[in-house]
C-alpha cells in the first residue's frame, strides 16, 4: 500500500516563533495519539506498558501529535519521557549518530483543572500551577494547545475564570499556543463556548468531545450522521459550535472508554481497574457485549470496526460542519477532514488505528489507490454498511444512550479554602529561576 504524504497525515511546519500565529486548523494534525490510557484507569501498571515503544512507532508513521491531562496519573511523566529520549537521544561513541526530534515537529496537547475523579480546581492560581508541572513533565518549554478539562463539573463563571488565565500564559508568559475545553455533554460544551465568546469577544480555538461521536452515541454528529439530511442542523450541537466561532472540534474516545471492544466492559466477575471506573449501566454493556458478537460473526474485531466507522464519518461530518482541520491529499489537494483523537495501549492497536486512517484517506484522495488497498473503499462500504444495518438495529432503544456527567447533585471534593493553594514542590520556583535566567540572557534594548 502506497504511503500517504506526511501532510496527509497531519506534519506541520509552524513554530512557536512564528509572528503571525496561524489559525488552529491551519497546524492541527488531524490523527491525534491519545495518552489517557498511560494510566491506572486502563491498565495495572502504565509503566511497565511500552509506551516509549508507541510514542516512537506514532512518529515513524506520521501520527506527531499528542494529547495528555495531569488527570491521566502517570501519563504526562511517561509522554515525556518517551519524547525527551526521541528528543535528546543517546549517542554511544561506536554508534552513528541519531537524528534528534526537533519540538517544532510535534504537536503536544494537555489540559488543566481536573485532578481527581471528583476534585476539580479552576482558580487562576492552581491553572498557572499545572501548567507549569505540565511543562516539566512533558520536559518542552511551551504547550501547543491547553484545555480546561471535563467544565461540565464547574460553573460557567469560573471556567471563565480559568480560560482568561490560560489566555493570559499564552499572551504575557508565551507558554501555550491555543486555548480550548474539553467534556462530555455536548449541550455543556456548547453553552460554554458561547459564553466565553460572548463575554471576551474572542472564541475558543478547541473543544474536545468524547464518547459522543461513537458507533453506540453518535449525538455530536447528528443530524449529519450517515448521510442524513442537513436541513435540520440548525440548533445541532456542532452548528452551536461554530456559531459561537470555535476553530476546531475534536471528536475522542471513538471505543466509548473500552466499552465498544471485542471484550467490552464485563458486568461482574471482574474487578480490573476499568470495570470499576467505566460508567455505562450493565445494560449498556450487555448490548454493547452483543456488537462484538455480530462484528465477529461477519469475520471482524468491534474495536476495528467502531475505529473506522468514527474515523471515516468524522473526517466527513466535522469537515462539513465547517470544524476541521486542513490537510493535503496527494490526488485532491488542500482539504479538510474533522479531527480525531485515538488512544492505544500497544504498538499493534497504533498500527491498526492508523492503516484504518489511511484507508479514511485513500476514500478521499485515492492515497492508498486502487481495489488492492484492504482498507480502502470496499472496507468502508463494507464497515458503513455493517453499522448501519446490523450494530444500530442491534442496539435498540441503547443508540444514542447517554450517561450523566456533572449533575445537579455533583460534589467538587476540593474544599473552598483550598482552590488555589499550590504546592510548595519547587515547580513554580523552578519555573520563575529560568524565567530570570532567559531575561538576564537576552536583555531588552
Amino acid at each position: 500500500m502506497a504511503e500517504p504524504s506526511k501532510s496527509a497525515l497531519g506534519q506541520t511546519s509552524a513554530t512557536k516563533n512564528n509572528p503571525v500565529k496561524p489559525p488552529l486548523h491551519a497546524v492541527l494534525p488531524p490523527l491525534i495519539l491519545g495518552t489517557a490510557t498511560f494510566n491506572h484507569q486502563y491498565v495495572a501498571d502504565p509503566h511497565s506498558m511500552p509506551y516509549r515503544d508507541i510514542v516512537a512507532r506514532a512518529l515513524s508513521l506520521g501520527v506527531n501529535a499528542f494529547d495528555t491531562s495531569p488527570y491521566y496519573g502517570p501519563s504526562e511523566s511517561l509522554l515525556g519521557t518517551a519524547l525527551d529520549a526521541l528528543m535528546n537521544p543517546a549517542n554511544p561513541p561506536d554508534d552513528e549518530a541519531p537524528h534528534p526530534l526537533g519540538r517544532s515537529s510535534i504537536f503536544i496537547v494537555t489540559k488543566a483543572g481536573r485532578i481527581a475523579s471528583t476534585e476539580f480546581d479552576y482558580s487562576p492560581a492552581w491553572v498557572r500551577y499545572s501548567v507549569l508541572r505540565s511543562l516539566q513533565r512533558l520536559r518542552t518549554p511551551y504547550l501547543d494547545l491547553v484545555y480546561m478539562h471535563d467544565v461540565e463539573f464547574v460553573s460557567p463563571p469560573i471556567v471563565l475564570a480559568a480560560v482568561r488565565e490560560l489566555r493570559r500564559l499564552r499572551d504575557e508568559e508565551a507558554i501555550i499556543r491555543y486555548v480550548g475545553i474539553s467534556g462530555f455533554p455536548p449541550d455543556v460544551l456548547c453553552a460554554v463556548a458561547d459564553m466565553i465568546l460572548s463575554e471576551t469577544g474572542e472564541p475558543l480555538d478547541a473543544v474536545m468531545s468524547y464518547g459522543h461521536f461513537t458507533v453506540q452515541n453518535r449525538r455530536l454528529g447528528l443530524p449529519w450522521v450517515d448521510g442524513e439530511s442537513e436541513k435540520d442542523a440548525e440548533g445541532s450541537p456542532l452548528a452551536r459550535l461554530k456559531t459561537a466561532g470555535v476553530d476546531v472540534v475534536l471528536n475522542a474516545s471513538m471505543l466509548g472508554m473500552g466499552l465498544l471492544t471485542s471484550r467490552g466492559i464485563p458486568v461482574s466477575g471482574d474487578d480490573s481497574p476499568l470495570v470499576r471506573w467505566h460508567p455505562s449501566p450493565p445494560e449498556l454493556r450487555v448490548a454493547c457485549k452483543k456488537l462484538a458478537d455480530v462484528a465477529a460473526a461477519a469475520g471482524d474485531h468491534l474495536e476495528s470496526v467502531a475505529i473506522r466507522w468514527s474515523l471515516a464519518e468524522w473526517a466527513r461530518v466535522g469537515a462539513a460542519a465547517g470544524l476541521g482541520v486542513d490537510i493535503s491529499v496527494p490526488g485532491t489537494g488542500p482539504t479538510k477532514v474533522g479531527a480525531s483523537v485515538c488512544g492505544v495501549s500497544s504498538t499493534a492497536e497504533l498500527e491498526e488505528t492508523v492503516a484504518e486512517w489511511r484507508g479514511v484517506l485513500s476514500t478521499i484522495g485515492k492515497v492508498a489507490g486502487g481495489t488492492d488497498d484492504p482498507y480502502g473503499s470496499t472496507r468502508q462500504n463494507r464497515v458503513s454498511n455493517m453499522v448501519r444495518n446490523q450494530l444500530w438495529p442491534a442496539l435498540g432503544s441503547w443508540l444514542d444512550y447517554v450517561w450523566e456527567s456533572g449533575s445537579p447533585g455533583f460534589v467538587n471534593t476540593r474544599q473552598e479554602c483550598d482552590r488555589g493553594k499550590v504546592p510548595d514542590d519547587g515547580v513554580v520556583a523552578a519555573y520563575e529561576k529560568a524565567k530570570q535566567e532567559r531575561q538576564i540572557a537576552t536583555p531588552h534594548n
